[in-house]
């Protein structure tokens, strides 16, 4: 199967930056979409990004397009969030998500989720 576990969370400022790690392992070619989704208290879950192997296409929430940068380095079977200028709003659980099919803002096409990592923007 394939274990994803997320790192980089924390409590930070609004107009902070943060960048979330995800290392994936297990059998590489059934996730070869890998992303982020999150969830707010109260609020349900949220599509954030995700990118393909290559990481050469990628697709982003309007929320955060411009402000997040998603990555990859496939030899360390590692994806990262890199969040700048941080909202309160950003507060969520984040969660790192794997799979091999559409490449979509869809959690179903996702079979692979991590625990999650707590981000926390004071205002």
């Amino acid at each position: 199967q394939v274990q994803l576990v997320e790192s980089g969370g924390g409590l930070v400022q609004a107009g902070d930056s943060l960048r979330l790690s995800c290392a994936a392992s297990g059998r590489t070619f059934t996730y070869s979409n890998m992303g982020w989704f999150r969830q707010a208290p109260g609020r349900e879950r949220e599509f954030v990004a995700v990118l393909n192997w290559s990481g050469a296409n990628t697709v982003y929430a309007a929320s955060v397009k411009g402000r997040f940068t998603i990555s990859r380095d496939n030899a360390k079977n590692t994806v990262y969030l890199q969040m700048n200028t941080l909202k309160a709003e950003d507060t969520a659980v984040y969660y790192c998500v794997a799979g091999a099919g559409a490449l979509v803002a869809l959690a179903h096409e996702y079979p692979y989720w991590g625990q999650g990592t707590q981000v926390t923007v004071s205002s």
